[in-house]
């Protein structure tokens, strides 16, 4: 059986990607991806794809900072921070370990992040998709990013601004890859 997962590179997606786990500027402060692969489904590249397009006609990329994560990642995440507000048990399996998820934010046409208020993985109440205690421009931004992924096919979750997946999310099966090696 092929695998449902697919590749997403800068050249054939029209993202900028920046795989935090790949790096170690991410909530652990540690490595936990030996390479920045970025892997999405097959369902939710189709919506991506919407995505970027949607983002293109405001003049704005995205950037992606987290896709599919095997079970070995999210066990490091959770073994770092046992919080299922904003890491889910590996045990149940996360959106990304279904491969069904992505993290991330928008580019403006000058190649300046939008500000959505917080890092990527900031697991704080600032995050949390609906914080009313955040400047007007930061709420536009993260609509503007909410409308995007709403009309691409996507659905948010109300602790990180920065995370959208299918709505079906937990429908599909757990996927084992080794496209994402982990450290």
């Amino acid at each position: 059986m092929s695998s449902p997962l697919v590749v997403i590179t800068e050249q054939t997606h029209g993202v900028k990607i920046e795989l935090a786990y790949a790096t170690e500027n991410n909530f652990t402060g540690k490595l936990i991806y030996k390479h920045a692969t970025c892997v999405l489904h097959q369902d939710a590249e189709v919506c991506l794809k919407k995505a970027v397009e949607h983002a293109k006609r405001a003049g704005l990329t995205i950037v992606i900072y987290d896709a599919y994560r095997p079970g070995k990642a999210q066990q490091k995440l959770w073994d770092f921070l046992p919080d299922d507000h904003y890491v889910t048990p590996p045990e149940k399996g996360s959106a990304h370990t279904r491969g069904v998820a992505i993290d991330l934010g928008l580019i403006d046409q000058h190649g300046n992040v939008l500000d959505m208020g917080t890092g990527f993985d900031d697991m704080t109440n600032l995050s949390h998709t609906d914080n009313a205690d955040l400047p007007p421009h930061i709420v536009q931004n993260r609509a503007i990013l909410l409308g995007i992924m709403l009309h691409a096919g996507f659905k948010e979750i109300k602790y990180e601004w920065w995370h959208y997946q299918l709505p079906n999310a937990f429908d599909y099966p757990l996927l084992d890859s080794d496209l994402v090696e982990v450290v």
